[in-house]
């Protein structure tokens, strides 16, 4: 059964508050029947200096990510993952991370594409909880295995090259990385795909400006007039280098702004920048 929502007054005035909850709710809940925490860091060793008390460590690279195909996991091993970290089917999941969220972002995508009924993101994550001296804890928790059943995968909130190709030129499409990366400009990324810039006609919104210096998201006046360039009712798609920045930013246009139908391109920089004879700019 899922568990209350958070009342936060912040929340309410997104599209759908539901898929957040603040560090003081967590708190509270903590340790309540049908929650589960799952924490999800770019660096998955943070996990063992410290974490949400009770919380499970999923590796986005791991664990989410099939070993030979670059793909997710298949169905069957999601519900083995799920079995092995303790998580029924109908518990209320809130997952958090390093980097404002980033990779926290892809988890909770790969959930809803798995349909998980009850997923929901920590707003200021792992940095906000660990800047306010919230509890932690080192103990790496056992839950018994719930018999998750195996799901059915909905790729609707996924996008593939095909469709990326025939957005050019639309203005439907989100460059969630740095103005740096965006204008092809040396940066920490550069040494995973031949060429540097981005797709044509791509709007450069990086999504760090989602959130404030504290890590929280920003009010929903604020992320209107960062995104007020945008149509709400057409067809969106976000990317960055390899999809947690922009599943981040499909996470704020779908459940904060209440965009119709927002997707994520995970192939992302990484595999346009690499393709034979695909266009790029640097404008």
């Amino acid at each position: 059964m899922a568990l209350p929502l958070d009342p936060n007054p912040k929340f309410s005035d997104f599209a759908h508050p539901g898929r957040l909850v603040s560090p003081q709710w967590l708190s509270a809940q903590l340790g309540s029947k049908g929650l589960k925490v799952v924490e999800s860091d770019e660096d998955s060793l943070l996990y063992n200096i410290g974490h949400i008390p009770g919380a499970v460590r999923i590796d986005w690279h791991n664990d989410l990510n099939d070993p030979v195909t670059r793909d997710f996991i298949t169905p069957e091993q999601f519900a083995n993952l799920m079995n092995e970290k303790g998580i029924a089917y109908d518990d209320t999941v809130v997952i958090y991370g390093d980097k404002r969220n980033w990779w926290a972002s892809y988890t909770l995508w790969l959930f809803e594409l798995f349909g998980h009924p009850d997923v929901r993101l920590l707003d200021g994550g792992r940095d906000a909880w660990m800047a306010e001296e919230r509890d932690t804890s080192f103990a790496v928790p056992e839950y018994p295995s719930a018999n998750y059943p195996v799901p059915t995968v909905n790729e609707e909130g996924r996008a593939f090259v095909d469709a990326v190709r025939s957005a050019v030129d639309k203005g439907v499409l989100i460059d969630a990385r740095t103005a740096e990366e965006y204008a092809g400009q040396p940066n920490d990324h550069a040494a995973s795909t031949i060429r540097h810039g981005h797709i044509p006609g791509a709007k450069n919104i990086p999504c760090d400006a989602n959130v404030m210096a504290n890590h929280y998201f920003r009010s929903k006046k604020e992320l209107d007039e960062l995104y007020a360039d945008l149509d709400p009712k057409a067809e969106t798609i976000a990317y960055c280098h390899e999809g947690e920045r922009s599943a981040h930013t499909w996470f704020t246009l779908k459940y904060l702004l209440g965009f119709d139908k927002v997707l994520n391109y995970d192939g992302a920089w990484i595999e346009w920048g690499n393709m034979v004879r695909m266009p790029i700019a640097k404008d």
